[in-house]
């Protein structure tokens, strides 16, 4: 029995030793390479701004654009009339937006030109548009001369990514 333990070691040496020159060269050294990349994206944008209506006698001038910005140049005669803006935003990307904040600020508080926007869509999916108007008014209930001659509006209109992507 004492003779016959060192051979049993040494064959289960030379079966493992065996065993791991035979898995080495059988085996196959793989390499796995690639490019990944965000394609498209976040893209919110304005992509249309338009007159609505116009009463008769004002100037709605031509609204000036951006993908981010609008520059309206109105002039209103008279009490009462009024502007009506229609801007078409389009999520143009890849990722679903919801909006999360509107602030809309004139740069002289005024009761003279009042300012006033239809609610926007809560959600925006990837490739859905929404429309709003912006509504720019001569107050009809102004009784005096007006204080203000020129005011301008400041809106920003913020879109965040949709959780749960």
């Amino acid at each position: 029995m004492k003779n016959v333990k060192p051979y049993i070691i040494i064959a289960v040496l030379v079966i493992i030793l065996t065993m791991s020159f035979a898995y080495s060269a059988l085996a196959s050294k793989l390499t796995l390479n690639g490019v990944a990349g965000i394609v498209n994206g976040w893209d919110v944008r304005i992509t249309n701004v338009k007159v609505q209506s116009a009463s008769k006698g004002c100037d709605a001038g031509i609204p000036q654009y951006t993908n981010s910005s609008v520059t309206f140049n109105s002039k209103l005669s008279k009490p009462g009339d009024e502007i009506v803006y229609l801007i078409t935003i389009k999520n143009a990307g890849t990722i679903d937006a919801v909006l999360n904040n509107v602030i809309f600020k004139q740069k002289k508080e005024s009761e003279d030109l009042v300012y006033s926007t239809t609610e926007l869509s809560k959600e925006l999916n990837a490739g859905d548009e929404t429309t709003f108007s912006v509504k720019i008014e001569y107050n009809l209930d102004t009784n005096k001369i007006q204080k203000v001659k020129t005011n301008t509006i400041t809106g920003i209109i913020e879109y965040v990514q949709k959780n749960g992507m």
